[in-house]
């Protein structure tokens, strides 16, 4: 049997989308043990308020990702709604916390993973609040919040992106091509695998005059987007809710 890795992101999971919520649990149930390691690539949820936040179905999905770290191993890189989670559910969850952007070995080729923000350098605005929030004193203040009001925060937060993103150009909100190329010459690979602009495709680009894959994973939002990795064999794969 060929042996290979999955990788999914933007699954923007919340207790009010059980269509998304009932197909990752079947992937996960299904798909996910048949490969040699998972690998979700941030978004994992719509928001994320803090570890602190244990409810139900904070709990459910905890316990699903669990079920499947017993057999394999499952990666998280945090995305822009979920860069708030930290060990206390990875913990629960089974998962290691990776670095924002890791390069790990893919069947012999060395691959650049990440969650795909930092790439949308046109995007002004979110690039300024991005820089807040991964510093080292935004986190902490926000976590120091009672419970609730970061829900507020995160609510009111989840309104101005989706009022924002009607107003931006499609150019805007997806990558720059000089700032992958930076990237891929960063890390000295010739392969890139993301999500975060929720168009899935593969692309190559001209780096040092070779050819360099870049690969973007799916959003959930409408169906379950899988990229399937093997050493002679690169596939995105949808999955209905």
């Amino acid at each position: 049997m060929t042996a290979f890795t999955y990788f999914i992101s933007d699954l923007h999971l919340s207790a009010d989308r059980d269509d998304i919520t009932q197909c990752f649990a079947e992937f996960m149930v299904n798909d996910a043990p048949k490969a040699d390691a998972l690998y979700i690539l941030g978004d994992l949820f719509e928001v994320w308020v803090g570890d602190d936040d244990i409810n139900p179905f904070t709990t459910h999905i905890a316990k699903i990702i669990h079920s499947v770290a017993q057999n394999i191993p499952v990666y998280f890189i945090h995305g822009n709604r979920d860069f708030a989670l930290k060990s206390g559910f990875a913990k629960r969850a089974g998962m290691q916390i990776l670095n924002e952007q890791t390069v790990i070995d893919v069947y012999g080729t060395p691959t650049v993973i990440l969650h795909g923000d930092e790439l949308c350098t046109r995007d002004i605005a979110y690039m300024k609040f991005r820089k807040k929030a991964r510093s080292w004193w935004w986190p902490r203040l926000m976590l120091a919040l009672p419970l609730q009001v970061r829900k507020n925060i995160a609510n009111k937060g989840r309104k101005v992106s989706k009022d924002n993103k009607t107003k931006l150009s499609m150019d805007i909100m997806d990558v720059t091509p000089e700032e992958v190329v930076t990237v891929f010459q960063k890390h000295q690979v010739l392969r890139m695998i993301h999500g975060h602009t929720h168009r899935p495709d593969i692309h190559i680009h001209k780096v040092n005059d070779k050819d360099a894959t870049r690969i973007v994973l799916g959003d959930w939002y409408s169906q379950g987007s899988v990229l399937q990795v093997s050493a002679s064999k690169t596939e995105l794969l949808t999955l209905k809710h």
